[in-house]
């Protein structure tokens, strides 16, 4: 496994301008790992990689196993933290067309994802793909009362036991919930579900490396035990305090630079489909941490080439508040040759014994100059091939500059009061007891 790359030759920030920062990310590093044990603060993720539950981590893989081979479907029900970054993962990790893959050819159970959305269509869409295969649950919230996950869990419960009866269903519903409290956990205590923990001082968002993600991902087949030895490998490269030697850090800076110049918009960019959700995942952790007090760099993203039809016209010559960060894969899994046509109508000849992945690292090259050109800022995040090691790596990279980027921009990055606004409006609407005068 390879160390990622971060290229900052196309933001045009100096590295004398970044290093001004020292002092103050010297100062913010310190106060992260002086608190890193406290179980008050949410910095449990900071040490994850070396500290997670071994026990816990060993029944996740012995209940992944379990679900691999009594289930053809594992229903994964949660919203926001709770489901993107184990969606990321799985999908970033799997085929393209995984859930189309017939039964009889799929070696692990499909992964898919209620809970996040409150569309009935989509709902009985997932109870008609279910149809007569086989079926476990897990439901991930801290709390049990979230409404998008709960009504979810609701129906899904009701339908497990009336295909299986109550006490087969049960050995097919998985919790990951508060340790101690919470409707959730007390639904799981009285009927007996195999129970896996959130941990108090980790945030949603920074919680894919606990049992909120390493489940569903272990289930898809995916190998955890390098996740993390990936994301132990991010840990000890970027615990260094001088801004010098940190590229995790410099990244932070960099934005934190860039927004001070009204580059306010980022955008993060792909080349490989299977990375959609991870930008999901990404645009959560961000615009989470840092929106807040007027405050915040906007968080977006675009998936290149594709997108380079359809928002192309925008980045290249519309306002200029837009900076970009290119995830790059060196080694594509596969590869395809351009072979030759004899009558070369599409004329593309000129591009025989080229292969696919070549071209699409030509368009990125061409596409960064251009937006670089054009006032785009780049920063550039190479990882040497799509596998659990640098998705590990790059997970714990994104959590650590949320983090210091957060800290500098002087809002609390562990925090999200303005999500509750909607809510209130919302049970009010529907009635709930007690928000009658809110």
């Amino acid at each position: 496994m390879k160390d990622l790359k971060i290229d900052f030759q196309n933001t045009g920030v100096e590295e004398e301008a970044i290093l001004k920062y020292s002092e103050k990310v010297a100062e913010i590093h310190n106060e992260l790992y002086s608190k890193a044990d406290d179980e008050k603060e949410f910095l449990g993720w900071l040490k994850l990689p070396t500290d997670y539950d071994k026990k816990e981590f060993k029944r996740i893989e012995k209940a992944a196993k379990k679900v691999q081979r009594d289930s053809d479907v594992f229903l994964v029900i949660g919203i926001g933290g709770s489901y993107l970054g184990a969606r990321a993962v799985v999908e970033a990790m799997t085929s393209n067309f995984a859930t189309a893959i017939p039964d009889e050819q799929s070696k692990y159970p499909k992964v898919i994802f209620a809970g996040n959305n409150l569309n009935p269509d989509y709902v009985n869409d997932i109870i008609e793909f279910i149809g007569d295969r086989d079926l476990s649950i897990n439901v991930i919230s801290k709390s049990g009362t979230t409404t998008e996950p709960a009504i979810a869990f609701r129906i899904f419960r009701e339908f497990l036991e009336n295909k299986y009866g109550i006490e087969e269903a049960r050995s097919r519903i998985y919790v990951t919930t508060d340790k101690k409290k919470g409707a959730l956990k007390q639904l799981a205590d009285r009927e007996g579900y195999e129970e896996f923990v959130i941990p108090d001082n980790v945030g949603g968002r920074y919680s894919v490396l606990t049992a909120v993600g390493l489940l569903p991902i272990a289930v898809a087949g995916i190998d955890i035990d390098k996740l993390m030895q990936g994301a132990l490998s991010a840990q000890n490269k970027y615990a260094e305090e001088n801004l010098k030697y940190n590229d995790c850090y410099k990244y932070a800076v960099v934005r934190n630079i860039l927004y001070g110049k009204d580059k306010n918009i980022e955008l993060l960019v792909d080349y490989e489909p299977k990375l959609h959700y991870f930008i999901e995942w990404w645009k959560q952790l961000f615009g989470e941490s840092e929106g807040k007090d007027l405050k915040g760099i906007f968080p977006a993203g675009v998936e290149f080439t594709t997108d380079l039809h359809s928002m192309g016209q925008y980045i290249q010559q519309g306002r200029r508040n837009l900076f970009e960060t290119v995830l790059n894969v060196e080694k594509s899994k596969t590869d395809i040759k351009i072979e030759s046509d004899e009558d070369n109508l599409d004329g593309l000849n000129y591009l025989v014994g080229k292969t696919l992945d070549y071209v699409n690292k030509k368009a990125m090259e061409a596409t960064i100059k251009a937006h670089v050109d054009g006032d785009v800022p780049n920063t550039l995040i190479t990882m040497e091939k799509l596998d659990e090691e640098n998705l590990g790596q790059l997970i714990y990279f994104f959590e650590l500059a949320c983090a210091m980027s957060g800290k500098l921009l002087g809002v609390n990055p562990f925090n999200q009061p303005g999500v509750e606004a909607y809510k209130t409006n919302m049970f009010k609407l529907l009635g709930k007891p007690g928000y009658e005068n809110k």
